[in-house]
């Protein structure tokens, strides 16, 4: 008797205690452990930088309607994302579903978080427009010219540096899916009357080319009557980027698209010349005193309140560091980077080596008045000699061989792609 109490006792306490346990236990954590194959938080980890928005508008919770109609157009609109993005808003897109049966609190929780990465996206991505080859290739000569013997060597050294220029870049470079960004088309100038777009690369000609544009528009009636500033300062010539998705489309499938390009050690001295030679007031103060007080031992105060008096191997050095103290410009860029001939396909290729002739040949191949040529005149510090490529090698006389190497290095795409040679012997 006493041993069945004492059993029938335990028993009773055992119960008592599990519910206990049960009572105490939080329901949420049963339905937890009782969803399969779901490991909560993950895919919602992301790095500090895509979770953070400076946008107040991003926090706002929209209606539920609303919502559910901007994921649906978002979700259309996923093909045109880099495959990156999408396969992020994928991931994340199925963690969503799989969480439908939690509590309603925090399924809004979660919507509100995805809805923010969504917009955090969208926000912060460059606009995509996705890009075929182009409809023109090279302007065809016009049966009177097919016979003239100049106009045919012309074209066909046009079409030998379209070749090496795209054997390059299918070498080197991969762009299978052809996608350009406004930014890539940001130092194209539009010219409408005649339908060119000119990609603008300093020191090669850029500043009488911009005249050549203002008067095939109607701007002038010759380009000696435009001064300097009113080519770079006046803004009379539109820009690619100035305009929509369609405008930008139609003009790059179906102008002529043509850049003009220098040797690469030549054009990097001729740019150390003007804007380092020369009074600036721009380049000594941003880019001048950033180099001598980085570079220069024992700099002087004067030179370090000026900036003015940057040494060529100075400049060089700045060049070459990876954590230069101020950053790049458009006078000593890439033209593999400030004309991205990789994607956009250009239909003409000139040197400024073969400045007049290649220039006076795109005029005659477009149909511009016959009396519109290519000016020769150098309106910057005239009296100046032009540099040359004996002028360059001097000035990189002044750099170690190894600095010579990493200056080839630095540039080497620009002299493979428009079939520029060595300038050194000792380079490799």
């Amino acid at each position: 008797m006493r041993l069945t109490c004492m059993f029938s006792f335990i028993l009773l306490f055992g119960a008592a205690g599990l519910v206990v346990f049960i009572h105490l236990q939080d329901p949420e954590e049963i339905v937890h452990q009782q969803t399969p194959g779901i490991k909560y938080n993950m895919g919602f980890q992301q790095p500090k930088k895509d979770c953070v928005s400076s946008n107040n508008q991003d926090t706002r919770l929209r209606k539920t309607t609303a919502e559910g109609a901007a994921t649906a157009k978002q979700s259309d609109s996923l093909q045109n994302v880099p495959p990156q993005l999408q396969s992020t808003d994928r991931r994340q897109s199925s963690i969503m579903f799989a969480m439908k049966d939690q509590q309603k609190g925090e399924e809004i929780n979660s919507i509100r978080l995805h809805k923010r990465r969504r917009r955090f996206i969208i926000k912060k991505s460059p606009i995509l427009i996705s890009m075929n080859s182009s409809i023109l290739n090279l302007p065809t000569l016009k049966s009177e010219d097919r016979n003239n013997s100049k106009w045919k060597s012309l074209y066909q050294i046009q079409r030998e540096r379209k070749r090496v220029m795209r054997e390059t870049c299918s070498k080197y470079k991969s762009n299978n899916r052809r996608i350009i960004t406004p930014y890539h088309v940001s130092r194209i100038f539009v010219e409408d009357k005649y339908r060119v777009l000119y990609c603008e690369v300093p020191k090669a000609g850029c500043s009488n080319w911009k005249r050549v544009l203002m008067v095939l528009n109607g701007l002038a009636s010759s380009t000696k009557d435009i001064q300097h500033n009113t080519v770079h300062y006046g803004n009379y010539l539109k820009r690619l980027d100035g305009f929509d998705h369609k405008g930008i489309y139609h003009r790059l499938n179906t102008y002529t698209k043509m850049l003009f390009i220098r040797e690469p050690f030549e054009k990097l001295v001729s740019a150390f010349r003007d804007k380092f030679e020369h009074p600036n007031n721009y380049y000594h103060p941003v880019f001048g005193k950033a180099i001598i007080s980085r570079y220069r031992v024992n700099a002087t105060k004067e030179a370090l309140r000026t900036g003015s008096g940057v040494k060529f191997k100075e400049f060089i050095q700045y060049l070459l560091d990876v954590h230069r103290p101020v950053g790049m410009d458009i006078h000593w860029d890439h033209v593999n980077r400030l004309c991205s001939p990789c994607l956009i396909d250009y239909d003409f290729v000139g040197k400024f080596e073969s400045m007049e002739e290649d220039a006076n040949f795109f005029l005659h191949l477009i149909g511009a008045p016959q009396n519109l040529t290519f000016p020769t005149f150098k309106d910057r510090h005239s009296n100046e000699e032009r540099t040359t490529t004996k002028i360059t090698q001097q000035y990189f006389a002044q750099l170690s061989p190894s600095q010579r190497q990493r200056s080839y290095d630095f540039y080497y795409m620009d002299y493979l792609m428009f079939n520029y040679s060595k300038p050194f012997e000792d380079l490799y």
